[in-house]
């Protein structure tokens, strides 16, 4: 249904821009979420070490990351549907080129650079600021976890789909398949269409330019604290996507349980994305985190300490799965709390741009330490501990909008 506001301007059809953004992030989620499957085939079929295939993954997180801020500011200056056009024929370009990429170099352009930047102006970010302009105040954090659960529906729904793609018609032919999916992303942007906007009102604290809102975010305790925390969540989940199907069957598992695993992380983190984005709602969104990132700790430990068996990697897996991106509803929530959703998507750049820093050192390190001790204990180690610092800086965390919003009135 469309509204129309007080100056005679009809508002979004919310119904079509929460599908559609669903759709999206479901499509632009997936195939970098089953990247950890092309590991074993593409390393083979090339001779290339984990390491080489490790930093390429690396490379495509911390483009992802680098590309954010400036795919947010693009966004909110030239319009989403823009943006995402262009974050998807990179993606597709990326995809088709790690097909004929045989040379290192190749591999790190296609599967590192060209996707994350793709991703970067494609991905659920620009979703969720999109989400942030469209529905009010309210009903922001829960428009959040259901745009964060429909990227987890995507890693659910990739994950056995690459797998029983490469099984059957080889990786190759499984990229071309991925690449015409990513294709279909700018018609449903159409929806989504729309850039960031000076309020119709005569409210001075409204009246800010980008400089200053990212002067303002970087001079705010709250907003840094934030974005060391989300460092922690890019190790995390990007050291587990790519390493976690290879360290099992390391262990002597069938290979089929590592798509599995990835499968069963992202079903349980569509009903951790819903919960999280409803728990957000209504208590304390640095707490929460807090909680979150202290379970990844223990989930951590508990997994390494004990014998990996199926039935391990099943509860480990759900149980990581629902603490899984549910970082994302109370972090995008303090975002639009602290600085309003005028600037969302390029402050929600930054703060994800030190997720994919964490992210690209996860993936690296993973193949790295493993390349030179042959074994994946040290980073499982170093993720507990971060898991313990990342509990450690939300708490403080003051939910509360920077003094420029204090005083003004409501949205």
């Amino acid at each position: 249904m469309t509204t129309a506001s007080s100056t005679g301007r009809v508002g979004p059809n919310i119904p079509l821009v929460i599908s559609c953004g669903c759709l999206i992030a479901l499509i632009s989620f997936g195939p970098r979420s089953a990247m950890g499957l092309f590991f074993q085939p593409m390393t083979e079929a090339r001779d290339w070490s984990r390491e080489i295939f490790a930093l390429a993954l690396a490379i495509q997180n911390l483009m992802w990351g680098i590309g954010q801020p400036i795919a947010g500011m693009m966004a909110d200056r030239f319009g989403t549907w823009k943006t995402m056009t262009l974050g998807a024929v990179l993606y597709c370009a990326g995809l088709l080129l790690m097909i004929d990429a045989e040379s290192t170099v190749a591999l790190h352009i296609s599967a590192g650079v060209l996707i994350g930047l793709g991703i970067a102006c494609s991905s659920f970010s620009l979703v969720l600021a999109a989400f942030g302009r469209a529905v009010s105040p309210s009903q922001r954090t829960l428009a959040f976890g259901i745009g964060t659960a429909s990227g987890s529906l995507g890693q659910f729904l990739f994950a056995p789909l690459g797998g029983t793609l490469i099984a059957s018609i080889g990786w190759q032919q499984t990229l071309i398949v991925f690449a015409g999916l990513v294709a279909i992303v700018p018609l449903l942007a159409i929806a989504l269409r729309g850039k960031s906007e000076m309020p119709k009102d005569s409210n001075p604290a409204n009246d800010q330019k980008l400089t200053s809102a990212i002067s303002e975010a970087f001079g705010t305790r709250g907003f840094i604290l934030l974005t060391f925390g989300f460092f922690v969540c890019g190790f995390h989940v990007a050291f587990i996507t790519v390493h976690l199907p290879p360290y099992i069957a390391d262990l002597g598992l069938d290979p089929a349980w590592g798509a599995t695993a990835i499968a069963l992380i992202g079903l349980c983190n569509i009903a951790g994305s819903l919960l999280s984005g409803y728990i957000s709602g209504r208590y304390s969104k640095p707490i929460f985190l807090s909680l979150i990132y202290l379970g990844r700790a223990v989930a951590i430990f508990a997994f390494i300490m004990l014998p990996v068996t199926p039935a391990s990697v099943l509860v480990f897996s759900g149980v990581m799965g629902l603490l899984w991106l549910s970082t994302v509803p109370p972090t995008s929530g303090l975002v639009a709390v602290m600085f309003g959703p005028r600037y969302m998507a390029t402050l929600f750049g930054f703060v994800f741009l030190s997720h994919q820093v964490g992210s690209f050192l996860g993936v690296w390190l993973g193949g790295k330490i493993y390349d030179e001790t042959g074994s994946y204990d040290a980073i499982w180690w170093l993720g507990i501990a971060l898991g313990i610092f990342a509990a450690v800086v939300h708490w403080p965390i003051q939910e509360k909008p920077v003094d420029r919003l204090a005083a003004a009135p409501a949205e």
